[in-house]
């Protein structure tokens, strides 16, 4: 029998095996705050629930219906449900790919190295990560383009549903439907030169294709937000230059980094193998390739995008070239399947234990402390846990809700200590909330009328409170 799978989970499961850290992800606070918005307060959110700098300002929810897993889970089991929540979806995608590849290759173990490179790629995003649901998306629209590929046109006619869902989970939609227009022109020409083999289109399945797309582009309607919403991912592109060059996951790819280095294994496999034992591609296929790999170096989160688009293609590079021997009994690899995500949910983290993450990465006391009328300058990374907790914040990590007003720019400045203490008065700033080691609090050590009024942690995870000497302690 083919272990392939029970394998896979193995390794998945030994990422998502640090409870102590798993929790601290700054994101999933805000998302699980969108989430009680929208299932207890039975509102969808238009404008900036949390902060004071950006209050009354617009911006839409644009992982909405991502959110609300992680929001079930966590009602119905505590963190350990969030903790389950992001296994499972990283578990899917894995398998998708394993799936995808075992269709290319129709072997066992071919699908099982592609797929294990593959999740190597997907932990740049491995955690509570609302885009771990968008890749599981994504994977089904190639999917159903790889049966198209095989002759199986009739389910073309599922994309329109999945776009439909994937416009609510998370802005890769775009990218989703670049690669069918890719797709669709791609496969328009014929093509029999060199290494392409290629022919082009029939009319009857172009205009398929193209009726497919465009009911496809009017379901991206199916919206809380309409066009809105449609609008946010070519917002981010155009206008939003401060997050792609801040921000750790948009930054180009090291190669000297983990994710670097399994990067350049998988192409430098992919060469050799074609090398050795070429064989003939599509046009839309190399296209798909080039995308995924320029992504990829252009912005380390992409990796991920690399892995969902060509380690099964991988899958089938490894059997030409090393034709490795296995069975596969479908059923059987359904049941460890199973009784993997069985075991997994059996042996996860106690909510104690990660309760004791949370706590060790987060100043909850003194955030509990903050009261409604403070006007507090938060750290980034602690402006999620403070919507959860329902305390005005100065920023968080939605970079997009701050950086159209200059917020964000501001915020970079006060931390980097350019003009600090007057853009602290320009907000009317009269409280702090910072990390010992962050250089803002020797300068507000030593500005006359600052004082610390309270302290949590210790080493690196010290918090201090500031305030201002007029108002009165807490």
């Amino acid at each position: 029998m083919d272990m392939a799978i029970l394998m896979v989970v193995a390794v998945i499961f030994s990422a998502l095996s640090q409870p102590k850290s798993f929790m601290t992800d700054p994101d999933i606070w805000w998302h699980l705050s969108n989430a009680r918005i929208l299932c207890i307060d039975h509102n969808v959110i238009w404008t900036d629930p949390y902060s004071f700098t950006a209050a009354g300002q617009r911006w839409i929810n644009w992982e909405w219906l991502a959110e609300l897993p992680f929001w079930c889970s966590y009602r119905a089991l505590g963190l350990k449900g969030v903790y389950f929540i992001s296994f499972l979806a990283l578990y899917l995608n894995v398998l998708l790919v394993y799936w995808r590849g075992w269709w290319m290759s129709r072997e066992a173990g071919s699908a099982f190295w592609a797929s294990a490179i593959g999740f190597f790629l997907m932990t740049v995003n491995a955690g509570p990560r609302t885009i771990a649901f968008a890749y599981i998306a994504m994977s089904a629209e190639m999917l159903i383009l790889e049966a198209s590929d095989r002759g199986k046109k009739r389910y073309l006619w599922l994309l329109p549903a999945i776009f439909c869902i994937w416009v609510n989970l998370h802005g890769t939609w775009l990218i989703g439907l670049v690669l069918f227009v890719s797709y669709i022109l791609c496969g328009s020409l014929s093509v029999r030169k060199g290494v392409f083999l290629q022919e082009g289109w029939t009319r009857k399945e172009r205009n398929q294709l193209w009726a497919v797309f465009a009911i496809s582009l009017f379901s991206l309607l199916m919206n809380p937000y309409s066009w809105r919403l449609l609008w946010n991912p070519l917002d981010m592109m155009l206008n939003q230059k401060l997050s792609v060059s801040k921000i750790a996951e948009w930054q180009p790819l090291n190669l000297s980094s983990r994710i670097g280095a399994v990067v350049a294994i998988a192409i430098l496999a992919m060469l050799l193998m074609n090398c050795l034992r070429g064989r003939t591609w599509k046009v839309y296929e190399l296209a798909f390739v080039f995308l995924a790999w320029y992504s990829a170096f252009a912005h380390v989160r992409f990796s991920y995008f690399a892995a969902i688009l060509t380690t099964p293609m991988l899958a089938r590079d490894f059997k030409r070239n090393f034709n490795p021997s296995s069975t596969t009994i479908p059923v059987m690899n359904a049941l460890v399947a199973i009784s993997a995500i069985f075991v997994t949910a059996l042996y996860m983290p106690s909510n104690s234990t990660l309760e004791d993450g949370v706590k060790a990465g987060f100043p909850l006391q003194t955030i509990a402390s903050i009261q409604p009328e403070w006007r507090t300058f938060n750290e980034e990374h602690l402006g999620g846990m403070m919507d959860f907790n329902r305390k005005p914040i100065f920023v968080d990590t939605r970079w997009d809700s701050f950086e159209r007003l200059g917020v964000m720019r501001d915020y970079i400045d006060i931390v980097e200590h350019r003009d600090s203490i007057r853009l602290l008065e320009k907000y009317r700033i009269d409280h702090a909330l910072l990390n010992k080691n962050e250089p803002l609090v020797s300068i507000l050590e030593q500005t006359l009328g600052w004082r610390v009024v309270r302290t949590e942690g210790a080493g690196n995870d010290r918090y201090e409170l500031f305030a201002k000497s007029s108002i009165p302690r807490k």
